[in-house]
């Protein structure tokens, strides 16, 4: 059996009668501000939950279906979501700190004001993501950026080698000392690693094209 507690009361908000909550259906359900730190949930289909505030620090999301869930200043250090689908999830003002989000869906993830410092988004899907946050030295080698929102984004130190950037914002990012190696700019080309940055005259959506 495992129960699902609130992180600061207690409170059961959760009671499964499964030994293991590896691929177990919680969809749509009410966990805010829950503690599943640690905890094996890979594989779990969590779809359209509310999850606000919750404890995921050190949790196992594998494979996990997190799609169009609230996340919002939820703690997900050291999480390992590799292949998880956050796609239209709401992740803005969490910690994301070291969390490993390689081969992830987050196509049009919300994740302004959240902290990806040092975490893995290597592979990402993370196209028309709102990706206003601190990316300091995350790991984006690969990653498809088409059409993200990185205004004013924290770059320092991040590796966007063979990255796509087609379509992007990067109005006001900080990109000192990033890795653009093999990667593609805004408008599709590879960036000149020397030379002033190539001014945008249109929105960046526009440059889309689904």
């Amino acid at each position: 059996m495992s129960d699902i507690r609130h992180k600061t009361t207690g409170r059961l908000l959760l009671h499964l009668d499964a030994v293991s909550l590896h691929g177990i259906e919680l969809v749509s359900r009410s966990l805010a501000e829950a503690d599943m730190h640690g905890l094996d949930l890979g594989q779990v289909n969590f779809m359209y939950s509310d999850l606000h505030g919750t404890d995921l620090s050190g949790t196992d999301l594998s494979g996990a279906n997190l799609h169009g869930v609230i996340l919002t200043h939820s703690d997900l250090r050291d999480a390992n979501l590799s292949g998880a689908d956050l796609g239209e999830a709401r992740l803005a003002n969490s910690d994301l700190t070291h969390a490993c989000l390689s081969n992830a869906s987050l196509r049009y993830t919300q994740l302004a004001g959240a902290s990806l410092e040092q975490a893995d988004l290597s592979g990402a899907d993370l196209s028309l993501a709102d990706l206003r946050a601190n990316l300091k030295g995350a790991n984006l080698t690969g990653a498809d950026l088409r059409g993200a929102n990185l205004t004013g984004a924290v770059l320092i130190g991040a590796n966007l080698q063979s990255a796509n950037l087609t379509g992007a914002s990067l109005a006001g990012a900080v990109l000192v000392g990033a890795n653009l190696q093999g990667a593609l700019d805004v408008r599709g080309r590879p960036f000149a690693i020397t030379g002033p940055r190539p001014r945008i005259k249109a929105p960046w959506w526009k440059f889309w094209k689904r």
